[in-house]
């Protein structure tokens, strides 16, 4: 009987992830049997680019190059940088770069949403808010594709509201810890949000590279998200407020990923905490509006995010207190360790295959010779297995946003079309 209670936390935890997920089997087979139709148009908005950048001068010169390489109307792209507590001379560059740059200085106030609320602010007192249709998101350390604008502008004016994209590693193969990260985005990109886009929910944004309409900012007076993760915080308020998110997979940019575990660890336990924050704040809004509406958006936010960080802290926990007891009682260890292993074991081979699918599907995306991209994708369940201590650091009351540096490998040339970009990325990983 004493072994029979661990094997049924076990499975008990297991079969609690797959009813929370269970779900996104839909967009496994609607990707299959539909298309995203997203016509073409002679339309051309008028976009301003936000790009917040807190000691960003070894990344930003590159982001602005390949921003001035679009193969978009210049006179139709603008771009806005907030220097925002800056000890280094992100500001000199941008204004070299012939770019508006905004200071900010506010200690009390540190993030990115605070940022982007300074610099709209200005752009109000300007007056320059009525010039735009919308509003490109992007952080220093982007790179964006030259068609990048163009897509997005296909899709935001088919009548999105607000647009994502594709989201790429430019250091895809530095180390097991960058690809883990490039492989769950690409997961993000091209298995749950086209297969929202194909299905018809709304997608989700993600970290940065999407497109906001300018009704959206005027209905918000601005910018009014605050938590640690502000990006899924803007998700939660536009599924409430009936914003389909849409998704462009033909508009590709490329995101530097940290390398190094303290810096990726400060990150994510940033993002965990703030889904926690996300969910305290709109968790019972979501919940009335899909019992109401039957939403399937809300429940999609509702089970995407929250389900699989509490559960992987119960996890965690489960699996100690197990440990704990086997130390203080006559029973078998041996079975609690075989009954533990046998837990990860399930894990990393769900982990791995998705993975697998995940790498096949956008083996030609994956800037990385094949001997590493094998490799690595040995290591990628380890690098999801550091979300189970991730998860229970990030119940503590409070976490501070901590900067990651970018640059490490220092880029400030302009992209010529993702092709070219990539070929760069393999002659140097």
């Amino acid at each position: 009987m004493p072994e029979l209670i661990p094997k049924i936390i076990n499975w008990s935890i297991i079969s609690a992830f797959v009813i929370c997920f269970s779900y996104q089997a839909i967009y496994f087979f609607v990707r299959y049997k539909r298309k995203i139709a997203i016509p073409s148009t002679d339309r051309k908005g008028r976009y301003a680019v936000l790009i917040a950048a807190r000691n960003e001068e070894n990344v930003i010169g590159g982001l602005i190059d390949s921003i001035y390489a679009q193969n978009y109307p210049k006179d139709l792209l603008d771009i806005y940088v907030v220097a925002d507590n800056c000890t280094d001379r992100t500001e000199n560059i941008v204004r070299w770069k012939g770019v508006s740059c905004y200071v900010r200085h506010n200690r009390e106030k540190i993030g990115k949403g605070y940022a982007l609320e300074y610099l709209l602010e200005r752009l109000a007192e300007e007056g320059k808010l009525a010039r735009y249709d919308g509003y490109f998101i992007f952080d220093a350390d982007n790179i964006l594709a030259k068609n990048y604008v163009e897509e997005m502008n296909r899709v935001f004016c088919a009548g999105y509201q607000v647009v994502t994209s594709y989201r790429n590693s430019r250091n895809f193969g530095a180390n097991w810890i960058s690809f883990g990260y490039g492989l769950w985005f690409l997961h993000e990109a091209e298995f749950l949000n086209k297969g929202r886009m194909t299905y018809g929910s709304s997608c989700m944004v993600s970290g940065t590279g999407y497109l906001i309409s300018s009704d959206i900012i005027v209905r918000n007076n601005g910018w009014k998200h605050f938590l640690l993760t502000e990006d899924i915080e803007f998700t939660a308020d536009c599924i409430l407020h009936d914003v389909k998110i849409g998704y462009c997979p033909t508009a590709e940019f490329f995101d530097e990923q940290p390398t190094r575990l303290i810096d990726s660890w400060n990150q994510r336990i940033r993002w965990v905490k703030g889904y926690y924050q996300v969910f305290g704040k709109y968790g019972g809004a979501l919940v009335k509006k899909l019992l109401r509406e039957r939403k399937f958006s809300c429940y999609d936010m509702l089970m995407g995010y929250l389900p699989a960080f509490v559960l992987t802290a119960a996890a965690s926990l489960i699996g100690i207190s197990e440990l704990v007891i086997m130390l203080f009682t006559s029973h078998d260890p041996g079975f609690i360790l075989f009954s533990i292993s046998m837990f990860f074991l399930n894990t990393f081979m769900a982990m791995f295959l998705l993975g697998t699918y995940t790498m096949v599907t956008q083996w030609k995306k994956i800037a990385v010779n094949p001997a590493r991209k094998l490799l690595y994708l040995l290591c990628f369940p380890f690098y999801m297995y550091t979300y189970f201590p991730i998860a229970i650091a990030a119940m503590k009351p409070r976490v501070e946003w901590k900067p990651v540096r970018h640059g490490q490998e220092r880029t400030a040339r302009t992209l010529r079309g993702a092709a070219g970009w990539k070929e760069h990325l393999l002659r140097n990983h």
